[in-house]
């Protein structure tokens, strides 16, 4: 009787979670299963892979991509560096209808055929920031700058930049270019944990 009790305990215990909640689902955070989010005038849900045994893929198995950025890769400007529920909220936000804010997916295409990409993200390739030209032709068209003798950022948008990860420069180099350009720190959030961290917690992914 003793041994079907540890049996049913340990049962339990594989199922339960930080907080002590034992549950089926999946959580975002507590609470929250899931958020329905507007992607290209469809509703999808943005959750977790709620299968028990979803692995990550095994495009992001290999650990000798890269080089580690920074927490804080663009000082001395102030670019806040943030984490899922972050990216989340801000998904939220564009989902909604907030047009001062842009999910920026800053990878070139090839990586999007294996990954996929956040939701509501937008693919501008790092590639296109570090051409001069460009990157005001992009500033003016998607990114709210008012170009003229003197670059108005009065209502330049608010940019979430993401690419595969904590080992990936192509965020970083893209940000870069921008703070040269002077687009203001503040309106830059840099997602250093990209792609690799998404696809890690099982979070919805999309193509664009």
């Amino acid at each position: 009787m003793k041994k079907l009790l540890v049996l049913f305990i340990s049962a339990l215990a594989l199922n339960a979670y930080s907080e002590g909640e034992i549950t089926k689902e999946v959580f975002i955070s507590p609470g929250v299963v899931s958020v329905d989010i507007n992607h290209q005038n469809k509703v999808i849900k943005l959750q977790r892979n709620q299968d028990k045994d979803n692995e990550i893929s095994d495009f992001y198995l290999k650990t000798t991509r890269g080089k580690i950025q920074s927490m804080h890769p663009f000082t001395p400007h102030l670019v806040e560096t943030i984490g899922e529920l972050d990216v989340i909220k801000y998904v939220k936000q564009r989902s909604a209808g907030d047009e001062s804010i842009l999910i920026i997916d800053t990878r070139t295409p090839n990586w999007l055929v294996f990954t996929g990409a956040i939701p509501t993200a937008i693919n501008i390739p790092y590639t296109k920031f570090k051409n001069k030209e460009k990157a005001i032709e992009i500033m003016e068209d998607q990114l709210g700058v008012q170009v003229d003798d003197v670059y108005d950022f009065s209502y330049a948008k608010t940019l979430i930049m993401y690419c595969n990860g904590i080992w990936c420069g192509q965020t970083p180099a893209a940000a870069k270019a921008l703070l040269k350009y002077g687009y203001p720190a503040s309106k830059i959030k840099y997602y250093r944990g990209g792609m690799n961290a998404w696809k890690s917690l099982g979070l919805t992914t999309v193509n664009l």
